[in-house]
């Protein structure tokens, strides 16, 4: 037993939420309290020790919760992918689908270097839209996407098989 199952009660439902029909999975119990948010992201941390990750990718907004500390883990840098107009440098840019339509992300350009190995992580996965679109911004600038880390995974949504070609840890399957 690793604590995952202790963590579950720290994830709270929310019906018809961004929109009807929808039970949204809501991890702000879970860091709300330290010894789950630091269980999470130990276990999170723990199968990319020692892979040569050298930046973590990390999707706006709660992507940035759950990157930063998984990079501060790994002895990693922490890149930003930001919504269209927030970065201030030169950016490249990817559109993409959402659960519920269309969005785009952009990266800076000198974010990531040819041959860099990245983890991108986020709080879910989901049908994979934004994690896909966070690996093409990474291979467009010549990295490499050594794995994809989530705290939640809703297995009926299928992300992980259109995300089959990467590696992928999630610490709660739904």
């Amino acid at each position: 037993m690793d604590g995952r199952e202790d963590l579950l009660r720290h994830i709270r439902d929310v019906p018809n939420f961004p929109k009807e029909g929808i039970i949204f999975k809501d991890i702000t119990p879970l860091l709300q309290n330290p010894r789950a948010f630091q269980l999470a992201v130990d276990l999170l941390s723990d199968t990319f020790v020692g892979k040569g990750i050298d930046v973590v990718v990390g999707a706006e907004a709660r992507g940035f919760v759950i990157a930063s500390p998984l990079a501060y883990k790994l002895g990693a840098g922490f890149v930003l992918v930001r919504k269209p107009g927030k970065l201030p440098w030169e950016k490249e840019q990817v559109s993409y689908q959402l659960e519920y339509g269309t969005d785009a992300l952009e990266m800076h350009k000198d974010a990531i270097r040819p041959g860099m190995r990245v983890l991108v992580a986020d709080d879910l996965l989901a049908t994979g839209g934004t994690a896909e679109a966070c690996a093409s911004l990474v291979e467009r600038l010549g990295g490499e996407v050594a794995g994809m880390a989530f705290f939640i995974e809703l297995a009926f949504l299928k992300g992980r098989e259109r995300l089959g070609r990467y590696p992928i840890t999630s610490l709660l399957q739904f």
